[in-house]
Protein backbone atom coordinates (compact mmCIF):
# COMPACT_ATOMS: atom_id res chain seq x y z
CA UNK A 1 0.00 0.00 0.00
CA UNK A 2 1.35 3.42 -0.93
CA UNK A 3 1.88 5.44 2.20
CA UNK A 4 2.17 9.11 3.00
CA UNK A 5 5.67 9.33 4.42
CA UNK A 6 5.98 13.10 4.45
CA UNK A 7 3.62 16.01 5.06
CA UNK A 8 4.67 19.52 4.00
CA UNK A 9 2.86 22.79 4.59
CA UNK A 10 3.20 25.83 2.35
CA UNK A 11 1.34 28.96 1.33
CA UNK A 12 1.41 28.30 -2.42
CA UNK A 13 1.96 25.01 -4.22
CA UNK A 14 2.89 25.19 -7.90
CA UNK A 15 2.32 21.97 -9.82
CA UNK A 16 4.66 21.69 -12.78
CA UNK A 17 7.99 23.45 -13.17
CA UNK A 18 7.70 24.51 -16.80
CA UNK A 19 7.54 28.10 -18.00
CA UNK A 20 4.15 28.86 -16.43
CA UNK A 21 4.99 27.08 -13.20
CA UNK A 22 8.31 28.83 -12.64
CA UNK A 23 6.84 32.24 -13.40
CA UNK A 24 3.97 31.53 -11.01
CA UNK A 25 6.41 30.47 -8.32
CA UNK A 26 8.52 33.61 -8.73
CA UNK A 27 5.45 35.85 -8.76
CA UNK A 28 4.04 34.28 -5.59
CA UNK A 29 7.41 34.42 -3.84
CA UNK A 30 7.66 38.14 -4.63
CA UNK A 31 4.62 38.56 -2.36
CA UNK A 32 6.52 37.15 0.60
CA UNK A 33 4.79 33.76 0.61
CA UNK A 34 6.27 30.33 1.09
CA UNK A 35 6.24 28.61 -2.31
CA UNK A 36 6.90 25.00 -3.28
CA UNK A 37 7.19 23.73 -6.85
CA UNK A 38 6.42 20.04 -7.38
CA UNK A 39 7.99 18.94 -10.68
CA UNK A 40 7.82 15.56 -12.42
CA UNK A 41 11.33 15.83 -13.84
CA UNK A 42 13.84 18.62 -13.11
CA UNK A 43 12.92 22.28 -13.50
CA UNK A 44 16.22 22.97 -15.27
CA UNK A 45 15.10 20.83 -18.21
CA UNK A 46 11.40 20.08 -18.17
CA UNK A 47 8.24 20.82 -20.09
CA UNK A 48 7.66 21.77 -23.71
CA UNK A 49 10.00 24.76 -23.33
CA UNK A 50 12.81 22.57 -22.02
CA UNK A 51 15.32 23.16 -24.79
CA UNK A 52 14.29 26.64 -25.81
CA UNK A 53 11.96 28.83 -27.81
CA UNK A 54 12.36 31.83 -30.10
CA UNK A 55 8.91 33.47 -30.42
CA UNK A 56 7.15 35.39 -27.63
CA UNK A 57 3.75 36.95 -28.33
CA UNK A 58 3.44 40.51 -26.98
CA UNK A 59 2.25 44.06 -27.36
CA UNK A 60 5.09 46.61 -27.47
CA UNK A 61 3.76 50.21 -27.61
CA UNK A 62 6.87 51.54 -29.36
CA UNK A 63 6.71 48.83 -32.04
CA UNK A 64 2.94 48.56 -32.38
CA UNK A 65 1.63 52.04 -31.62
CA UNK A 66 -0.79 53.28 -28.99
CA UNK A 67 -3.86 51.40 -30.21
CA UNK A 68 -3.59 47.98 -28.53
CA UNK A 69 -6.88 46.87 -30.11
CA UNK A 70 -5.05 46.43 -33.43
CA UNK A 71 -2.84 43.85 -31.76
CA UNK A 72 -5.81 42.26 -29.98
CA UNK A 73 -7.37 41.59 -33.38
CA UNK A 74 -4.08 40.26 -34.72
CA UNK A 75 -3.79 37.78 -31.84
CA UNK A 76 -7.39 36.61 -32.26
CA UNK A 77 -6.80 36.07 -35.99
CA UNK A 78 -3.57 34.13 -35.40
CA UNK A 79 -2.99 30.40 -35.03
CA UNK A 80 -3.50 30.69 -31.24
CA UNK A 81 -6.67 32.81 -31.21
CA UNK A 82 -9.52 30.33 -31.71
CA UNK A 83 -10.48 29.79 -28.07
CA UNK A 84 -9.75 33.16 -26.48
CA UNK A 85 -11.89 35.11 -24.10
CA UNK A 86 -11.04 38.59 -25.41
CA UNK A 87 -11.04 39.88 -21.83
CA UNK A 88 -8.05 37.62 -21.15
CA UNK A 89 -6.38 38.59 -24.43
CA UNK A 90 -6.37 42.24 -23.41
CA UNK A 91 -5.03 41.57 -19.93
CA UNK A 92 -2.33 39.33 -21.37
CA UNK A 93 -1.21 41.96 -23.87
CA UNK A 94 -1.14 44.72 -21.24
CA UNK A 95 1.21 42.57 -19.11
CA UNK A 96 3.26 40.92 -21.86
CA UNK A 97 5.97 43.52 -22.42
CA UNK A 98 6.67 43.95 -18.72
CA UNK A 99 7.21 40.18 -18.45
CA UNK A 100 9.49 40.22 -21.50
CA UNK A 101 11.55 42.98 -19.85
CA UNK A 102 11.80 40.92 -16.66
CA UNK A 103 13.10 37.96 -18.63
CA UNK A 104 15.72 40.14 -20.28
CA UNK A 105 16.83 41.52 -16.90
CA UNK A 106 17.08 38.00 -15.49
CA UNK A 107 19.33 36.76 -18.31
CA UNK A 108 17.08 35.43 -21.09
CA UNK A 109 18.13 37.36 -24.17
CA UNK A 110 14.95 38.96 -25.51
CA UNK A 111 16.94 41.18 -27.90
CA UNK A 112 19.38 38.86 -29.70
CA UNK A 113 19.71 41.36 -32.57
CA UNK A 114 20.37 44.18 -30.08
CA UNK A 115 16.83 45.58 -30.25
CA UNK A 116 13.24 44.57 -29.70
CA UNK A 117 11.98 43.07 -32.96
CA UNK A 118 9.04 40.92 -33.99
CA UNK A 119 9.49 38.31 -36.71
CA UNK A 120 7.58 35.46 -38.34
CA UNK A 121 3.99 34.15 -38.28
CA UNK A 122 3.05 37.35 -40.11
CA UNK A 123 1.13 38.65 -43.11
CA UNK A 124 2.62 41.23 -45.47
CA UNK A 125 1.75 44.79 -44.40
CA UNK A 126 0.26 43.63 -41.08
CA UNK A 127 1.66 44.07 -37.55
CA UNK A 128 4.06 41.39 -36.38
CA UNK A 129 3.20 40.20 -32.86
CA UNK A 130 5.86 37.55 -32.15
CA UNK A 131 9.01 38.87 -30.48
CA UNK A 132 12.13 37.10 -31.71
CA UNK A 133 14.21 36.02 -28.71
CA UNK A 134 16.84 33.50 -27.63
CA UNK A 135 15.29 31.08 -25.16
CA UNK A 136 17.87 28.30 -25.15
CA UNK A 137 18.64 28.95 -21.46
CA UNK A 138 15.16 29.93 -20.28
CA UNK A 139 14.61 27.01 -17.92
CA UNK A 140 18.02 27.39 -16.29
CA UNK A 141 17.44 31.10 -15.75
CA UNK A 142 13.93 30.72 -14.33
CA UNK A 143 15.10 27.99 -11.95
CA UNK A 144 17.94 30.22 -10.75
CA UNK A 145 15.65 33.23 -10.20
CA UNK A 146 13.09 31.09 -8.38
CA UNK A 147 15.70 29.80 -5.96
CA UNK A 148 17.05 33.31 -5.41
CA UNK A 149 13.53 34.29 -4.33
CA UNK A 150 13.31 31.46 -1.82
CA UNK A 151 11.23 28.99 -3.83
CA UNK A 152 11.62 25.36 -2.73
CA UNK A 153 11.75 22.92 -5.64
CA UNK A 154 10.78 19.27 -5.29
CA UNK A 155 12.11 17.58 -8.42
CA UNK A 156 10.94 14.06 -9.29
CA UNK A 157 7.66 14.70 -7.47
CA UNK A 158 4.81 14.40 -9.99
CA UNK A 159 1.51 15.43 -8.39
CA UNK A 160 -1.06 12.69 -8.86
CA UNK A 161 -4.13 14.12 -7.11
CA UNK A 162 -5.62 17.42 -5.99
CA UNK A 163 -7.34 17.67 -2.61
CA UNK A 164 -10.34 19.90 -1.96
CA UNK A 165 -11.67 20.74 1.51
CA UNK A 166 -14.80 22.75 2.30
CA UNK A 167 -15.15 23.67 -1.41
CA UNK A 168 -11.64 25.17 -1.49
CA UNK A 169 -8.37 23.79 -2.69
CA UNK A 170 -6.35 22.44 0.21
CA UNK A 171 -3.36 20.68 -1.29
CA UNK A 172 -2.21 17.72 -3.33
CA UNK A 173 -0.59 14.30 -3.28
CA UNK A 174 2.80 13.95 -4.96
CA UNK A 175 4.56 10.73 -5.92
CA UNK A 176 8.13 10.83 -4.63
CA UNK A 177 10.23 9.14 -7.32
CA UNK A 178 13.66 9.78 -5.85
CA UNK A 179 13.64 6.08 -4.95
CA UNK A 180 11.85 4.60 -7.94
CA UNK A 181 11.78 1.03 -6.66
CA UNK A 182 9.85 2.04 -3.55
CA UNK A 183 7.86 5.17 -4.39
CA UNK A 184 6.25 7.02 -1.52
CA UNK A 185 3.65 9.75 -1.23
CA UNK A 186 4.23 13.32 -0.09
CA UNK A 187 1.16 15.24 1.04
CA UNK A 188 1.55 18.95 0.38
CA UNK A 189 -0.89 21.25 2.19
CA UNK A 190 -1.39 24.68 0.62
CA UNK A 191 -3.68 27.70 0.81
CA UNK A 192 -3.41 28.14 -2.98
CA UNK A 193 -2.45 25.78 -5.78
CA UNK A 194 -1.33 26.78 -9.28
CA UNK A 195 -1.64 24.15 -12.00
CA UNK A 196 0.87 24.37 -14.82
CA UNK A 197 1.38 20.88 -16.19
CA UNK A 198 1.39 21.67 -19.89
CA UNK A 199 -0.32 20.01 -22.84
CA UNK A 200 -2.04 16.64 -23.06
CA UNK A 201 0.04 14.47 -25.38
CA UNK A 202 -0.14 10.71 -26.01
CA UNK A 203 -3.92 11.08 -26.37
CA UNK A 204 -3.97 10.23 -30.11
CA UNK A 205 -1.87 7.92 -32.27
CA UNK A 206 1.43 9.64 -33.19
CA UNK A 207 0.85 10.77 -36.76
CA UNK A 208 4.29 10.32 -38.26
CA UNK A 209 5.48 7.25 -36.36
CA UNK A 210 2.52 5.35 -34.85
CA UNK A 211 4.76 2.74 -33.20
CA UNK A 212 6.81 5.36 -31.35
CA UNK A 213 4.75 6.46 -28.37
CA UNK A 214 7.12 9.24 -27.34
CA UNK A 215 7.94 10.72 -30.76
CA UNK A 216 5.72 13.73 -30.21
CA UNK A 217 6.25 17.40 -31.02
CA UNK A 218 5.63 18.48 -27.42
CA UNK A 219 6.88 17.05 -24.14
CA UNK A 220 5.51 13.46 -24.04
CA UNK A 221 5.42 13.50 -20.24
CA UNK A 222 2.78 16.26 -20.37
CA UNK A 223 -0.23 13.97 -20.18
CA UNK A 224 -3.27 16.05 -19.28
CA UNK A 225 -2.69 15.87 -15.52
CA UNK A 226 -4.14 19.30 -14.76
CA UNK A 227 -7.27 18.76 -16.85
CA UNK A 228 -7.91 15.32 -15.36
CA UNK A 229 -7.12 16.14 -11.74
CA UNK A 230 -9.22 19.30 -11.78
CA UNK A 231 -12.05 17.42 -13.52
CA UNK A 232 -12.12 14.85 -10.72
CA UNK A 233 -12.75 17.50 -8.05
CA UNK A 234 -15.26 19.62 -9.99
CA UNK A 235 -13.04 21.94 -12.00
CA UNK A 236 -14.56 23.50 -15.11
CA UNK A 237 -13.00 22.54 -18.43
CA UNK A 238 -13.62 24.50 -21.60
CA UNK A 239 -13.20 24.10 -25.38
CA UNK A 240 -12.05 20.46 -25.21
CA UNK A 241 -14.14 19.58 -28.24
CA UNK A 242 -11.76 21.45 -30.55
CA UNK A 243 -8.79 19.36 -31.70
CA UNK A 244 -5.48 21.12 -32.16
CA UNK A 245 -2.76 19.94 -34.53
CA UNK A 246 0.66 21.43 -35.01
CA UNK A 247 3.05 20.76 -37.87
CA UNK A 248 6.71 20.46 -38.68
CA UNK A 249 9.30 18.24 -40.37
CA UNK A 250 8.00 14.80 -41.17
CA UNK A 251 9.03 11.94 -38.83
CA UNK A 252 11.24 14.16 -36.62
CA UNK A 253 8.21 15.59 -34.77
CA UNK A 254 9.78 18.92 -33.86
CA UNK A 255 7.74 22.12 -33.88
CA UNK A 256 9.08 25.56 -34.69
CA UNK A 257 7.91 25.91 -38.28
CA UNK A 258 8.04 29.70 -38.09
CA UNK A 259 11.74 29.50 -37.23
CA UNK A 260 12.36 28.10 -40.71
CA UNK A 261 12.73 30.83 -43.33
CA UNK A 262 11.55 29.52 -46.66
CA UNK A 263 8.53 28.97 -48.91
CA UNK A 264 6.06 26.08 -48.84
CA UNK A 265 5.88 24.48 -52.29
CA UNK A 266 4.39 21.63 -54.26
CA UNK A 267 6.84 19.08 -55.72
CA UNK A 268 6.75 20.94 -59.08
CA UNK A 269 7.97 24.13 -57.40
CA UNK A 270 4.62 25.92 -57.39
CA UNK A 271 3.94 27.96 -54.27
CA UNK A 272 1.53 26.39 -51.80
CA UNK A 273 0.10 29.72 -50.63
CA UNK A 274 -0.41 33.27 -51.94
CA UNK A 275 1.06 35.33 -49.10
CA UNK A 276 4.76 35.62 -49.95
CA UNK A 277 6.84 34.99 -53.07
CA UNK A 278 10.24 35.62 -51.51
CA UNK A 279 11.33 34.22 -48.15
CA UNK A 280 12.29 36.79 -45.53
CA UNK A 281 13.00 36.59 -41.82
CA UNK A 282 10.41 39.30 -41.18
CA UNK A 283 7.46 37.24 -42.46
CA UNK A 284 8.32 33.61 -42.99
CA UNK A 285 5.52 31.82 -44.84
CA UNK A 286 2.25 32.00 -42.92
CA UNK A 287 0.45 29.65 -45.34
CA UNK A 288 0.28 26.73 -42.92
CA UNK A 289 -1.15 28.95 -40.15
CA UNK A 290 -3.98 30.08 -42.44
CA UNK A 291 -4.54 26.85 -44.37
CA UNK A 292 -3.98 24.54 -41.43
CA UNK A 293 -4.99 21.40 -43.34
CA UNK A 294 -2.60 22.11 -46.20
CA UNK A 295 -0.10 19.37 -45.47
CA UNK A 296 -2.90 16.78 -45.24
CA UNK A 297 -4.81 18.10 -48.25
CA UNK A 298 -1.92 17.76 -50.67
CA UNK A 299 -1.33 14.15 -49.64
CA UNK A 300 -5.00 13.25 -49.91
CA UNK A 301 -5.48 14.80 -53.35
CA UNK A 302 -2.15 13.49 -54.65
CA UNK A 303 -0.62 16.89 -55.43
CA UNK A 304 1.91 16.64 -52.59
CA UNK A 305 4.01 16.16 -50.62
CA UNK A 306 4.51 19.75 -49.47
CA UNK A 307 8.06 20.94 -49.00
CA UNK A 308 9.71 23.87 -47.33
CA UNK A 309 12.18 25.35 -49.81
CA UNK A 310 14.94 27.60 -48.44
CA UNK A 311 17.00 27.74 -51.63
CA UNK A 312 15.92 31.34 -52.31
CA UNK A 313 16.62 32.50 -48.77
CA UNK A 314 19.33 35.13 -48.49
CA UNK A 315 22.58 33.95 -46.80
CA UNK A 316 22.19 36.43 -43.94
CA UNK A 317 18.63 35.19 -43.35
CA UNK A 318 19.85 31.59 -43.34
CA UNK A 319 22.39 32.48 -40.69
CA UNK A 320 19.56 34.15 -38.75
CA UNK A 321 17.50 30.96 -39.16
CA UNK A 322 20.25 28.69 -37.81
CA UNK A 323 20.65 30.90 -34.74
CA UNK A 324 16.88 30.84 -34.28
CA UNK A 325 16.87 27.04 -34.42
CA UNK A 326 19.31 26.92 -31.51
CA UNK A 327 17.17 29.41 -29.61
CA UNK A 328 14.05 27.35 -30.37
CA UNK A 329 15.68 24.16 -29.14
CA UNK A 330 15.77 22.49 -32.56
CA UNK A 331 19.22 21.09 -31.87
CA UNK A 332 18.04 17.57 -32.73
CA UNK A 333 17.12 18.77 -36.21
CA UNK A 334 20.45 20.56 -36.61
CA UNK A 335 22.38 17.48 -35.44
CA UNK A 336 20.43 15.26 -37.83
CA UNK A 337 21.12 17.56 -40.79
CA UNK A 338 24.81 17.62 -39.94
CA UNK A 339 25.07 13.82 -39.65
CA UNK A 340 23.19 13.24 -42.91
CA UNK A 341 24.87 15.98 -44.90
CA UNK A 342 21.63 17.90 -45.39
CA UNK A 343 21.33 21.65 -45.77
CA UNK A 344 18.19 23.77 -46.30
CA UNK A 345 20.07 25.74 -48.98
CA UNK A 346 20.22 22.62 -51.14
CA UNK A 347 17.53 20.28 -49.87
CA UNK A 348 13.80 20.80 -49.46
CA UNK A 349 12.25 19.38 -46.28
CA UNK A 350 8.85 17.72 -46.24
CA UNK A 351 6.43 19.11 -43.64
CA UNK A 352 3.50 17.25 -42.14
CA UNK A 353 0.74 17.72 -39.55
CA UNK A 354 1.23 16.08 -36.19
CA UNK A 355 -1.30 14.17 -34.11
CA UNK A 356 -4.00 16.07 -32.17
CA UNK A 357 -3.24 17.16 -28.63
CA UNK A 358 -4.76 19.44 -26.02
CA UNK A 359 -3.06 22.83 -26.04
CA UNK A 360 -5.12 25.90 -25.18
CA UNK A 361 -7.91 23.48 -24.30
CA UNK A 362 -8.51 22.81 -20.61
CA UNK A 363 -9.26 24.75 -17.45
CA UNK A 364 -11.40 27.87 -17.51
CA UNK A 365 -9.75 30.81 -15.72
CA UNK A 366 -10.83 34.34 -14.82
CA UNK A 367 -8.86 37.57 -15.23
CA UNK A 368 -6.75 36.66 -12.16
CA UNK A 369 -5.89 33.21 -13.46
CA UNK A 370 -8.20 31.50 -10.94
CA UNK A 371 -10.50 28.58 -11.76
CA UNK A 372 -14.02 27.97 -10.47
CA UNK A 373 -12.51 26.24 -7.41
CA UNK A 374 -11.48 28.77 -4.79
CA UNK A 375 -7.70 29.01 -4.48
CA UNK A 376 -6.99 26.87 -7.56
CA UNK A 377 -5.21 28.69 -10.40
CA UNK A 378 -4.03 27.59 -13.82
CA UNK A 379 -1.40 28.87 -16.24
CA UNK A 380 0.02 27.69 -19.52
CA UNK A 381 -0.91 25.21 -22.20
CA UNK A 382 -3.69 23.57 -20.17
CA UNK A 383 -5.77 26.77 -19.92
CA UNK A 384 -8.84 26.42 -22.13
CA UNK A 385 -10.01 29.99 -22.73
CA UNK A 386 -6.66 31.50 -23.67
CA UNK A 387 -3.57 30.42 -25.57
CA UNK A 388 -0.30 32.07 -26.52
CA UNK A 389 2.10 29.17 -25.88
CA UNK A 390 5.38 30.23 -24.17
CA UNK A 391 4.27 33.84 -23.73
CA UNK A 392 0.85 32.80 -22.47
CA UNK A 393 2.41 30.48 -19.90
CA UNK A 394 4.86 33.15 -18.75
CA UNK A 395 2.34 35.97 -18.45
CA UNK A 396 -0.53 34.00 -16.87
CA UNK A 397 1.92 32.23 -14.59
CA UNK A 398 3.10 35.65 -13.41
CA UNK A 399 -0.45 37.01 -13.00
CA UNK A 400 -1.68 33.91 -11.19
CA UNK A 401 1.38 33.78 -8.96
CA UNK A 402 0.96 37.38 -7.85
CA UNK A 403 -2.71 36.83 -6.98
CA UNK A 404 -2.13 33.48 -5.28
CA UNK A 405 0.64 35.05 -3.22
CA UNK A 406 -1.82 37.54 -1.77
CA UNK A 407 -4.15 34.89 -0.30
CA UNK A 408 -4.44 34.28 3.43
CA UNK A 409 -1.20 32.89 4.81
CA UNK A 410 -1.78 32.35 8.52
CA UNK A 411 -4.85 30.08 8.47
CA UNK A 412 -4.45 26.56 9.81
CA UNK A 413 -4.23 23.80 7.22
CA UNK A 414 -7.03 21.21 7.50
CA UNK A 415 -6.41 17.53 8.20
CA UNK A 416 -6.57 16.45 4.56
CA UNK A 417 -4.15 13.54 4.74
CA UNK A 418 -6.75 11.34 6.48
CA UNK A 419 -9.71 12.31 4.32
CA UNK A 420 -11.87 9.71 2.61
CA UNK A 421 -10.86 11.08 -0.80
CA UNK A 422 -7.16 10.65 -0.09
CA UNK A 423 -7.64 7.11 1.21
CA UNK A 424 -9.67 6.13 -1.87
CA UNK A 425 -7.13 7.51 -4.32
CA UNK A 426 -4.16 5.94 -2.52
CA UNK A 427 -5.93 2.57 -2.53
CA UNK A 428 -6.60 2.94 -6.27
CA UNK A 429 -2.99 3.71 -7.16
CA UNK A 430 -1.65 1.08 -4.75
CA UNK A 431 -3.63 -1.62 -6.56
CA UNK A 432 -1.30 -1.35 -9.56
CA UNK A 433 1.64 -2.46 -7.45
CA UNK A 434 -0.08 -5.20 -5.49
CA UNK A 435 -1.00 -7.69 -8.22
CA UNK A 436 0.55 -11.12 -7.81
CA UNK A 437 0.82 -11.94 -11.50
CA UNK A 438 1.80 -9.73 -14.41
CA UNK A 439 -1.15 -9.12 -16.75
CA UNK A 440 -0.48 -5.94 -18.74
CA UNK A 441 1.59 -2.79 -18.58
CA UNK A 442 0.65 0.84 -19.01
CA UNK A 443 1.94 1.01 -22.60
CA UNK A 444 -0.73 -1.40 -23.80
CA UNK A 445 -3.44 0.68 -22.14
CA UNK A 446 -2.05 3.94 -23.54
CA UNK A 447 -1.91 2.57 -27.09
CA UNK A 448 -5.43 1.17 -26.78
CA UNK A 449 -6.62 4.61 -25.64
CA UNK A 450 -4.95 6.26 -28.63
CA UNK A 451 -6.70 3.88 -30.99
CA UNK A 452 -10.04 4.56 -29.33
CA UNK A 453 -9.74 8.34 -29.60
CA UNK A 454 -8.58 8.09 -33.21
CA UNK A 455 -11.51 5.86 -34.13
CA UNK A 456 -14.36 7.40 -32.15
CA UNK A 457 -13.35 11.01 -31.39
CA UNK A 458 -11.35 11.64 -34.52
CA UNK A 459 -9.87 14.99 -35.42
CA UNK A 460 -10.17 16.46 -38.89
CA UNK A 461 -9.39 16.87 -41.65
CA UNK A 462 -11.15 14.00 -43.44
CA UNK A 463 -12.07 12.27 -40.18
CA UNK A 464 -15.50 12.79 -38.67
CA UNK A 465 -17.37 12.58 -35.41
CA UNK A 466 -21.02 11.73 -34.89
CA UNK A 467 -23.49 10.99 -32.12
CA UNK A 468 -23.29 7.24 -32.72
CA UNK A 469 -19.48 7.19 -32.89
CA UNK A 470 -19.10 9.24 -29.72
CA UNK A 471 -21.64 7.17 -27.77
CA UNK A 472 -19.82 4.01 -28.82
CA UNK A 473 -16.49 5.60 -27.93
CA UNK A 474 -17.67 6.45 -24.42
CA UNK A 475 -18.85 2.87 -23.93
CA UNK A 476 -15.56 1.39 -25.15
CA UNK A 477 -13.59 3.88 -23.07
CA UNK A 478 -15.43 2.74 -19.97
CA UNK A 479 -14.62 -0.88 -20.86
CA UNK A 480 -10.96 -0.01 -21.39
CA UNK A 481 -10.78 1.77 -18.05
CA UNK A 482 -12.22 -1.25 -16.22
CA UNK A 483 -9.90 -3.68 -18.00
CA UNK A 484 -6.88 -1.48 -17.31
CA UNK A 485 -7.76 -1.18 -13.62
CA UNK A 486 -7.87 -4.96 -13.36
CA UNK A 487 -4.84 -5.76 -15.49
CA UNK A 488 -2.14 -3.11 -15.16
CA UNK A 489 0.83 -3.99 -12.99
CA UNK A 490 3.56 -1.47 -12.18
CA UNK A 491 6.74 -2.98 -10.70
CA UNK A 492 8.44 0.35 -9.97
CA UNK A 493 7.79 4.02 -9.41
CA UNK A 494 8.45 4.99 -13.01
CA UNK A 495 5.88 2.60 -14.44
CA UNK A 496 3.42 3.62 -11.73
CA UNK A 497 3.82 7.24 -12.84
CA UNK A 498 3.18 6.28 -16.47
CA UNK A 499 0.10 4.26 -15.51
CA UNK A 500 -1.30 7.23 -13.59
CA UNK A 501 -0.66 9.43 -16.65
CA UNK A 502 -2.58 6.94 -18.78
CA UNK A 503 -5.62 7.12 -16.50
CA UNK A 504 -5.40 10.92 -16.57
CA UNK A 505 -5.50 10.72 -20.36
CA UNK A 506 -8.57 8.49 -20.14
CA UNK A 507 -10.31 11.21 -18.14
CA UNK A 508 -9.30 13.77 -20.77
CA UNK A 509 -10.62 11.53 -23.55
CA UNK A 510 -13.94 11.16 -21.72
CA UNK A 511 -14.41 14.92 -21.43
CA UNK A 512 -13.41 15.41 -25.08
CA UNK A 513 -16.13 12.96 -26.11
CA UNK A 514 -18.76 14.59 -23.89
CA UNK A 515 -17.96 18.02 -25.28
CA UNK A 516 -17.76 16.82 -28.90
CA UNK A 517 -21.16 15.18 -28.56
CA UNK A 518 -22.69 18.41 -27.19
CA UNK A 519 -21.33 20.72 -29.91
CA UNK A 520 -23.79 19.89 -32.67
CA UNK A 521 -22.07 21.63 -35.56
CA UNK A 522 -18.89 21.48 -37.64
CA UNK A 523 -16.26 24.05 -36.70
CA UNK A 524 -12.57 23.86 -37.55
CA UNK A 525 -11.29 20.33 -37.10
CA UNK A 526 -14.31 19.35 -35.02
CA UNK A 527 -16.18 17.79 -37.93
CA UNK A 528 -19.60 16.25 -37.34
CA UNK A 529 -21.00 14.04 -40.09
CA UNK A 530 -24.48 14.45 -38.60
CA UNK A 531 -24.13 18.27 -38.31
CA UNK A 532 -22.18 19.26 -41.38
CA UNK A 533 -22.77 23.01 -41.18
CA UNK A 534 -21.15 25.68 -39.01
CA UNK A 535 -23.85 27.18 -36.83
CA UNK A 536 -23.45 30.99 -36.66
CA UNK A 537 -25.46 31.03 -33.42
CA UNK A 538 -22.57 29.19 -31.74
CA UNK A 539 -19.82 31.41 -33.16
CA UNK A 540 -19.33 33.40 -29.95
CA UNK A 541 -20.16 30.66 -27.48
CA UNK A 542 -17.89 28.45 -25.40
CA UNK A 543 -18.84 25.11 -23.89
CA UNK A 544 -17.85 24.25 -20.32
CA UNK A 545 -17.90 20.76 -18.79
CA UNK A 546 -17.65 19.81 -15.12
CA UNK A 547 -19.00 17.42 -12.51
CA UNK A 548 -21.23 18.16 -9.53
CA UNK A 549 -21.62 15.24 -7.11
CA UNK A 550 -21.01 12.80 -9.94
CA UNK A 551 -23.45 14.49 -12.33
CA UNK A 552 -22.20 15.68 -15.72
CA UNK A 553 -22.81 19.40 -16.31
CA UNK A 554 -22.49 20.95 -19.77
CA UNK A 555 -23.11 24.68 -20.09
CA UNK A 556 -22.89 27.23 -22.90
CA UNK A 557 -21.72 30.77 -22.29
CA UNK A 558 -20.83 33.83 -24.34
CA UNK A 559 -17.19 34.67 -24.99
CA UNK A 560 -16.05 37.32 -22.52
CA UNK A 561 -15.04 40.57 -24.16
Amino acid sequence: MLKITKIIETDVLVIGGGIGGMMAAIGAAKKGTKVIVAEKANTKRSGSGATGNDHFCLYHPELHGDDMEVIVREVLDSLVGLCHDTLLTRKFLKTSFSVAKLWHEWGINMKPSGKWECMGHAYPDRPRIWLKYDGHNQKLVLTKVAKENGVEILNHHPVIELIKYDEKIAGALALNLNNEEEPTITCIKAHAVILSTGTANRLYVPFGTPASLFNTAFCPSCAGAAQAQAWRIGGKLINLEFPNRHAGPKYLARCGKSTWIGLYKYPNGKLLGPFVTKPTKELGDITSDVWNTAFSDVIRNGSGPSYLDCSQTAPEDLEYMYKGMKSEGLTTVLDYMKRKGLSPEKHAFEFTPYEPHLIGRGLEINENGETNISGLYAAGDMVGNFRADIAGAAVWGWIGGLHAGERQKEAKHPDIENSTWVKERLAFYSSFQEKKNFAADWIEANKALQQLTADYAAAGPYRVRSETLLVAGLKYLNDLRKDAMEAIYTPCGHTLMRAIETFDLMDCAEVVMYAARERKETRGMHIRSDYTFTNPLLANKFLTVHQENGTLCLNWREKRS
